[in-house]
């Protein structure tokens, strides 16, 4: 009987959830930030997290060796499971006006121990996140050195095993560590700043798309699927991590004056037009390059290179790093406020919550984060990089849509300004489309991601679960 009893008080403390309602009223104090932000501040801060790495990288990794043109249809297949989850991200986001994030919608839905799950994997996430996008910072970095005539040796230029006599890619490697040293001072980014990059990443897009329409030769799109409709599918799991972005809206709702209202306008909006941009250019890129030379750390700048469009590489070069950039930073960022957050719960060790005392910023984590950021980025290829992103945020997804389910039964009567519609389907398909592209990943990609879970299992069965702030409150 007492072995039944602590297996059963066990079971409890695994879901223990913190009270929803102290969520969305004091626990959070979210009157503690100015409110200034509106919804198309907020349609920006999306779109300026979506257009990235995505856009100027994937697409061409995706074409070359998974979809070819048909990487067309890869990123409507990803956006139909991007939208399932941004609706249940609307609603959560409307829900707790915080600056939360899928491991505190989870806290409050799910439990302890899915939180733990989701957190761990969101890490995850950030980490593998900024791999990718320094390593595309890096190949739009060394096209514009080539324009200009100043040509990095091919050693010290990209990973080992990407071209012949690479050895390190070192300004991946750099780029991070110096935005990691700025980080830790501290820096201070606004709605105006954030908007000034949305518009040179999306003058360069438009650069490519206005140089790139009339060179288009539709022979190129034949044949449309070279590796069949699976190729297809598994082309929309790797172009997933093209819309990564747009759940980061919901990181400002405190400074949102309307969150209510604006959060939901601000993801799905900047989702929308992400979507048409990513449908658009991917057609331009294949159309005016073959799919087989496409595998390539800076597609775009490659694709009007070959059209001898020269001038138009550079400025595409120049808005890419530029963009990749503030993305670099975003999820550089991100990671370590993760690792507080859990570490404020008392999931992880009290030395990940502690702050500088001169510059006020998580600087223990965020160095750490930037040295393990930096020596993968070192050394992997991008399309590594990206498939261990995907899954992960996939998966993130997944749970946020199942959340959804749970709250709707669980608080039924609280007050929601945005209800995700025709509930439990949307959250299901959401789900369903979120399991099936991880599925179509490749299986090393599972053993690695698995491998981290059964990691971030032994911490929390070790050390999490009896130093968790919500101790006795089972």
């Amino acid at each position: 009987m007492l072995k039944y009893d602590n297996n059963k008080n066990m079971l409890k403390s695994l879901f223990r959830r913190k009270p929803i309602q102290s969520i969305v009223s004091s626990e959070f104090h979210p009157d503690h930030l100015k409110r200034t932000l509106n919804a198309f501040d907020l349609t920006i801060f999306g779109i300026g997290g979506i257009i990235g790495v995505g856009i100027f990288v994937i697409t061409g990794v995706a074409a070359a060796k998974f979809a070819g043109p048909g990487v067309i249809l890869s990123f409507v297949i990803a956006m139909m499971a991007c939208i399932f989850a941004a609706l249940c991200y609307a609603e959560f986001a409307s829900l707790l006006p915080m600056a939360g994030s899928a491991y505190n919608y989870s806290y409050a839905t799910l439990g302890e121990f899915i939180a733990w799950i989701i957190g761990w994997d969101l890490v995850l996430e950030y980490v593998v996140g900024s791999i990718a996008v320094a390593i595309g910072w890096s190949g739009y970095l060394v096209n514009i050195l080539d324009v200009l005539g100043l040509h990095l040796p091919i050693w010290c230029s990209a990973a080992p095993g990407t071209v012949p006599g690479a050895i390190i890619n070192l300004p991946a490697a750099l780029i991070v560590l110096f935005l990691t040293v700025l980080l830790v001072i501290g820096i201070k980014e606004s709605a105006r700043f954030t908007a000034g990059m949305v518009f040179v990443k999306l003058a360069a897009v438009f650069i490519f798309i206005a140089v790139g329409f009339s060179k288009v030769e539709t022979s190129n799109w034949t044949p449309f699927m070279p590796f069949g409709f699976m190729g297809v599918l598994n082309g929309a799991a790797i172009v997933f991590f093209a819309y990564i972005g747009f759940d980061a809206v919901s990181t400002v709702a405190e400074e949102t004056k309307n969150p209510q209202r604006d959060l939901p306008i601000g993801i799905i909006a900047s989702l929308l037009i992400c979507t048409v941009l990513y449908i658009v250019v991917s057609a331009i890129l294949t159309g005016v390059v073959s799919y087989t030379e496409l595998n390539n750390p800076a597609p775009i700048a490659y694709a009007l290179t070959h059209l001898g469009f020269h001038w138009g590489s550079a400025l595409v070069s120049v808005g890419a790093v530029t963009g990749l950039t503030s993305v670099l930073i975003v999820l550089l960022m991100g990671q370590p406020r993760i690792f507080f957050s859990m570490s404020r719960d008392g999931l992880l060790w009290p030395w990940a919550s502690r702050i500088h005392p001169k510059f006020k910023t998580p600087y223990r984590t965020q160095i750490l984060t930037g040295c393990v950021v930096a020596l993968f980025a070192a050394f992997i290829d991008i399309g590594t990089a990206a498939e261990l992103t995907s899954i992960g945020t996939l998966f993130a997804f997944a749970l946020v849509c199942g959340g959804i389910i749970v709250l709707r039964y669980k608080e039924p009567h609280l007050k929601r300004a945005f209800r995700c519609p025709f509930v439990p389907l949307v959250p299901l398909l959401g789900i369903f489309f979120c399991l099936f592209l991880m599925v179509r990943l490749p299986g090393i990609t599972w053993v690695r991601f698995i491998s981290w879970m059964v990691i971030g299992l032994v911490i929390y069965f070790g050390y999490s679960r009896k130093h968790s702030k919500l101790n006795g409150q089972i």
